[in-house]
């Protein structure tokens, strides 16, 4: 599967604009990060541009989400090591993250959404008005973003990276397709 195809299937399985906006932006730092570690960028990308390709399916499941979405994706033909990310990325499934790709697809998840929460307080309220410090500043703060993960995002030390690496690489993913992103 390319990536057209992915957003083809986005169209059809995902309606939420802000879904798809959080599976792009997943989909460019993981992009960003296959590039750093010397990984596939396209089979990085594509995991993370599909792997919420069920959320509005299960939105009220949440043990079923990732389960679903790997069974979508199995048969559309995806490559099994994407399927397999997709699954061991929601935690409530207790997959084994044994692959660099499935670390960092499940460390990566809820780096966005706290990235996208630090720009949207910045007064300019833009991607590229933001630095990692900034990010890394509101990673400290207990009560901002209460959503993203904390345990879960500095899990990129599984795979290799320090926390103030993991949030450069990231924003700096993201920095690169803020039009995109709408940030």
């Amino acid at each position: 599967m390319d990536r057209e195809q992915a957003l083809s299937l986005i169209k059809q399985y995902v309606k939420n604009k802000n879904l798809v906006k959080h599976m792009l932006a997943t989909e460019v730092v993981l992009r960003k990060l296959a590039k750093v570690l010397g990984e596939d960028q396209e089979k990085w990308g594509l995991a993370g541009l599909l792997h919420d390709i069920d959320y509005d399916l299960t939105y009220n499941e949440p043990h079923k989400h990732s389960i679903i979405g790997g069974e979508i994706l199995e048969k559309y033909g995806v490559d099994p090591e994407i399927v397999y990310a997709v699954k061991a990325h929601n935690e409530i499934h207790g997959f084994q993250r044994k692959s660099n790709l499935d670390k960092a697809l499940y460390s990566a998840d809820p780096l966005t959404g706290l990235i996208v929460a630090s720009a949207l307080i910045h007064p300019e309220k833009k991607l590229n008005s933001i630095d990692a410090q900034f990010v890394l500043n509101r990673f400290s703060e207990k009560h901002f973003a209460k959503g993203a993960n904390r345990e879960q995002i500095a899990s990129c030390s599984d795979f290799g990276l320090s926390l103030e690496e993991f949030i450069e690489i990231g924003l700096s993913g993201m920095q690169e397709q803020h039009e995109e992103l709408g940030l």
